[in-house]
């Protein structure tokens, strides 16, 4: 068979695939023939994409154009004889490189988990004779027979059934089994409409059948979604695009003082050598080595911080990008919704009564009960938190029954089954025969309108009473609005029979209609609401129904007004060619999108990407993982979500509830504001170590800072109090306002208007300084020098008080109720009086001491910036009421 013909077997009756295949189904392949098609086809068998080396994620450190400039300043420094100040360096470019290589290191294995797959053996018929063998050597035309358990191996065309159903939610994203014939479908059918198809890795969950292999490994639906997953290029995170701009316009400032102050200090006759260690010195001084080393110690605190409400990070820069997402595409089974059927609503003669009303008291409701519990082939086992296993539909009856305290144990022992007759596929029904008192009780579920159609009586309150043409089109109507509505329904019917041989769907009485849904998680409706204040859409992409998808939508408060579905046939071929306009505004403005391919999930997040979207993606499945690492943010399952699923994303659930998102959402936003505050509060420290350096220089002074003094004092007064300020609690109302445009920078004018003030007043105190150190103290220039150092890293140390927002207090707010400030302080104090009196680290830096009068100066005159900054703190505070009356 070729590639065409095994893609559209299901298009095809099973006598034409299995004369494609060359298979007899009664005999099999014999041994000679499965080892030729083993060279011709290889192992069944997903392909193993070559992880991330280590090497390559520890590259990958190593590419900000930060760490560039700095390892030049090394070399340079090197070059010169300065040992100390380019060991320095490096150090500080080896602490970065650890931090983000141990944290990252565990992100890049996402393919792996989709081998593990075919790692099981299975059922195959060869030779004449039926055994087990590895899935691995599985073939096309390799007969294979399904049982209830099994997990399918490959592709199958099915040739028999008896019965069968499978979950296939892990690929479609549908949440109840899909009920499967071996009939001829139509050429243009859906994936998750291929009805007589069984796809490899799916589960069986109820009936047997056999079918013909006619897809192997790579060939398959999931070898097909891992192609995509392994092939969908994720987008680089809004923090890394913004770190790495403002990364190169930092090189270019850079580049920019230190030519122009070479220029100037050789044209007033200082040596070419002095001038370039004086430029080394600026490239130090203007570049904030504390950023990628505070950007990555504040990220991964948020990592912590939210593991410990569930959401566990695998890739550091997701930790912002949640804080900037705009938009969740959300699946429903298992994100939204349980993924575990349950009753929601009983449809009576006389009629509904939705689970939790009159339960105890109602005795038609009651006998409902009953023939849910008596015709029921869910046994105990692992496949659900019940421990029942079977088919979900089965369980969620005994489920209902339970929790109305009918005990199943006391039922089926007053009713001892005598006799089973399995569903029927063409009858669409199933009944089991029960002793009951002189006679037999037939307890009959099933389509409802197959039972309709053989029942002559309903049971009201009374008992049961003869079912007239109004009644059945009562029925009928009220039925087929559930079913509107999104739910799957299973009629109930029983009739009383002196023999158990009597035939079982003739003269039945209807009972009830019992109406099943995948149930909406109970947190989900505070979570959209949430997301909704904080002004971030949510949209739903699911492989399930429409109608299920609508009202899932409707229950959680997607859309305000009712929701906006589009479904998969209508984007079909959209991942070839662009949508034109009108269709493009549609699927923009869509709430649900139902029946839905995973190639079509990928499609729809580049197309919200390309409208300017930060796109978080949310699954569990299989079919999930391609969009999973397509988008700005994969969002898998912990609990729920398939090893292929959690491999693929950013975040991980660990409790799978949509409202962890809301936390991890808002850590995000305060994380962003945390970076820009220290961010500028680094900026503002480095451009004031450039003036200082080049103001002097310019003006004919002796350099006022060396190179390592410089590189002293962004280590210790830049790091730890921006580190501080990075592990802020943030603003109460954070989650109040609407997301910040994906396009705005992390310093933007008001911020870069901020660091100007802040580094002009720490230069003019650092300056004043200097030079009252050297003409009224009558100091020497190396002690001068002291007093600059000093005044410098006060000023510095008190500038992270100027961090506070506009519309706080002056003693109480975020940045003085922030221990870490304290603590930050506090340490850099001492290690500025380590760098003063411990002779060795003075000797090495080059600072001797000033004297008395050298320190006074430079406490009081550090101070003038603390007060400029508060200045323009209430002057902002004043014009913001202003434009607010």
């Amino acid at each position: 068979m070729t590639k065409s013909e095994s893609s559209r077997a299901f298009a095809l009756p099973p006598e034409a695939v299995v004369a494609n295949m060359g298979c007899d189904p009664n005999t099999g392949l014999d041994h000679d023939e499965v080892r030729r098609r083993q060279r011709v086809y290889g192992l069944n068998r997903l392909a193993e994409h070559k992880p991330q080396s280590v090497i390559s994620i520890l590259a990958h450190q190593f590419r900000s154009v930060i760490v560039w400039l700095l390892t030049a300043a090394a070399a340079l420094s090197f070059f010169f004889g300065d040992l100390a100040e380019g060991a320095a360096i490096l150090v500080v470019l080896a602490i970065n490189s650890v931090i983000g290589f141990v944290t990252e290191l565990r992100a890049a294995r996402s393919m792996e988990a989709l081998t593990r797959l075919a790692d099981t053996r299975t059922l195959v018929r060869r030779g004449g004779n039926t055994r087990k063998v590895d899935a691995r050597v599985l073939v096309p035309g390799d007969i294979v027979l399904l049982e209830v358990g099994d997990i399918v191996t490959a592709d199958l065309r099915l040739l028999t059934v008896s019965a069968l159903q499978i979950d296939e939610s892990v690929l479609t994203g549908e949440s109840a089994p899909v009920q499967k014939v071996p009939d001829v479908l139509a050429l243009q059918t859906d994936i998750a409409d291929r009805v007589n198809m069984a796809f490899k890795g799916t589960a069986i969950t109820r009936g047997s059948g056999e079918g013909i292999v006619v897809a192997t490994g790579m060939k398959t639906e999931i070898g097909r979604i891992s192609h995509l997953a392994a092939t969908a290029k994720g987008e680089a995170s809004p923090l890394e695009r913004k770190l790495d701009r403002l990364g190169h316009r930092l090189v270019w400032l850079t580049l920019g003082l230190a030519v122009m102050t070479i220029g100037a200090g050789v044209l007033q006759g200082l040596g070419v050598g002095v001038m370039v260690q004086t430029g080394v010195a600026l490239a130090v001084a203007a570049v904030p080595e504390g950023l990628p080393v505070v950007a990555t110690l504040c990220l991964a605190r948020g990592m912590w911080r939210m593991a410990a409400r569930n959401a566990v990070i695998t890739r550091l820069s997701a930790v912002e990008t949640l804080g900037a997402t705009t938009l969740i595409m959300t699946d429903k089974t298992g994100t939204l919704t349980a993924n575990e059927m349950a009753v929601v609503r009983y449809l009576l003669a006389d009629g509904d009564i939705e689970t939790g009303e009159g339960l105890a008291t109602d005795a038609r409701l009651a006998e409902a009960f009953r023939i849910g519990v008596l015709c029921n082939t869910a046994r105990p086992g692992d496949g659900t938190a019940e421990g029942l296993s079977g088919d979900p539909m089965e369980i969620a009856l005994l489920t209902a029954a339970e929790a109305a305290g009918l005990s199943r144990n006391e039922t089926e022992n007053r009713n001892q089954r005598v006799a089973e007759h399995a569903f029927d596929p063409d009858r669409k029904m199933m009944a089991t025969v029960h002793a009951a008192g002189d006679g037999f009780l037939y307890a009959v579920k099933g389509a409802p309108e197959a039972v309709l159609d053989v029942c002559s009586h309903e049971f009201g309150a009374d008992g049961a009473r003869p079912l007239g043409a109004d009644d059945r089109a009562d029925w009928t109507r009220r039925q087929s609005q559930a079913a509107g509505a999104g739910l799957r329904l299973l009629a109930l019917a029983m009739k009383q029979e002196n023999s158990p041989d009597e035939p079982p769907y003739e003269g039945l009485t209807l009972v009830g209609i019992a109406c099943l849904l995948d149930p909406l998680r109970p947190d989900v409706p505070a979570a959209i609401r949430a997301s909704r204040d904080a002004g971030v859409r949510v949209v739903m992409v699911t492989g399930d129904h429409a109608d299920t998808a609508a009202r899932i939508a409707r229950d959680a408060g997607l859309a305000a007004q009712g929701a906006a579905v589009m479904e998969g046939r209508e984007l079909r071929g959209l991942a070839d060619r662009q949508p034109d306009d009108a269709l493009l505004e549609r699927i923009l403005d869509a709430d649900v999108f139902a029946r839905v391919a995973p190639d079509t999930k990928l499609m729809l997040v580049s197309l919200f990407q390309a409208d300017g979207h930060i796109v978080a993606m949310t699954g569990d499945g299989v079919n999930d993982a391609p969009a999973l690492k397509k988008a700005d943010i994969g969002i898998a399952m912990g609990l729920r979500g398939t090893a292929v699923a959690r491999a693929a994303a950013d975040v991980v659930l660990r409790d799978d509830a949509f409202a962890t998102i809301i936390a991890a959402m808002r850590q995000g936003r305060v994380i962003f504001e945390n970076i820009r505050k220290f961010v500028v509060y680094l900026m503002s420290c480095n451009v004031s170590e450039v003036l200082v350096v080049g103001i002097a220089v310019g003006a004919g002074l002796p350099p006022p800072l060396l190179p390592l003094q410089i590189l002293f004092l962004n280590l210790i007064t830049d790091v730890f109090p921006a580190f501080a300020l990075g592990l802020g609690g943030g603003d109460a109302n954070v989650m109040t306002v609407p997301p910040r445009d994906p396009r705005e920078q992390i310093i933007g004018r008001a911020e870069w208007r901020r660091i100007a003030i802040l580094g002009a007043a720490i230069t003019a105190a650092t300056l004043a300084a200097f030079g009252l150190a050297l003409g009224w103290l009558g100091l020497d220039a190396r002690r001068a020098v002291t007093v600059a150092f000093v005044t410098l890293a006060l000023a510095q140390l008190w500038n992270v008080f100027n961090l506070r927002s506009p519309e706080s207090r002056l003693w109480v707010n975020e940045v003085t109720r922030n221990r870490y400030v304290w603590a930050a302080l506090i340490l850099c104090l001492a290690l500025i009086a380590i760098a003063l009196w411990l002779p060795s680290a003075s000797q090495l830096l080059d600072l001797p001491h000033p004297g008395g009068q050298g320190l006074v100066l430079a406490a009081v005159l550090s101070t003038g910036p603390l007060l400029a900054g508060q200045l323009a703190l209430t002057a902002r505070r004043r014009a913001g009421r202003g434009q607010h009356q």
